[in-house]
């Protein structure tokens, strides 16, 4: 029972992060085949999984394309139901903030877009950013206060809203940005993840000319290794 998973380039593609990590961290087999992205070639690459036409996208073992990040992880969910935290309110709060991540937070997608090669120094967020902050840390804060956990995973065990959340944790780290202590050390709980660093590394294999989101601001090396 191996699915197929089509991502984009794993610097850069904050969603194929999203859809690598329900199959790495859960255990379900899978074939990764990768997008080109940044070459021009990402529609003839996923002509096999029309009329899906963004990563990541999968094809179950039965053969039937799945697109959107959400839709593959309730399609997952339904064999692999621990992929959700057991306890109903949790579950139920947890499919909360993953369907918010996916719907909101434009102004910290649209300023801050993932990155993986460094940290920025001196980036100054917009007002709209730090609301996309405070609204993130309400969230984590609930899911917390629900499950008791204080430091670790938000629902105790690693869930999909980990998943959810790991590229937003990409965001605040690589571009500095402002939260509670509480929450960067959760951000770099996600990052500093075994799995999270073997995407980073194999990532950093592939170099770009130009770099895609490149700031011209000083910057530090990366720290979730």
């Amino acid at each position: 029972m191996t699915y197929d998973l089509y991502i984009g380039d794993r610097v850069f593609s904050s969603w194929s992060l999203r859809g690598w990590l329900m199959f790495e961290k859960f255990g379900i087999p899978v074939r990764t085949h990768l997008v080109g992205l940044y070459s021009g070639t990402m529609a003839a690459d996923l002509a096999a999984l029309a009329p899906a036409r963004l990563v990541p996208a999968m094809r179950t073992p039965q053969g039937v394309p799945v697109g959107e990040s959400l839709a593959i992880a309730e399609t997952l969910a339904e064999d692999h139901p621990h992929l959700w935290p057991s306890d109903p309110a949790q579950r139920a709060t947890a499919r909360w903030l993953c369907a918010e991540m996916t719907s909101s937070f434009r102004a910290l997608r649209n300023d801050c877009p993932m990155q993986l090669m460094r940290c920025y120094q001196g980036f100054t967020p917009s007002d709209a950013v730090l609301a996309d902050l405070d609204r993130i840390e309400t969230l984590w804060s609930h899911a917390r206060g629900l499950s008791g956990s204080t430091d670790g995973w938000l629902f105790g065990d690693y869930s999909l809203a980990d998943v959810f959340y790991t590229p937003v944790a990409a965001r605040i780290v690589g571009y500095g940005l402002p939260v509670s202590e509480q929450a960067l050390r959760y951000c770099f709980k996600l990052l500093s993840d075994p799995a999270v660093t073997a995407w980073r590394r194999e990532g950093l294999k592939v170099s770009y000319s130009p770099e895609p989101y490149r700031l011209d601001l000083p910057s530090g090396e990366w720290p979730c290794e």
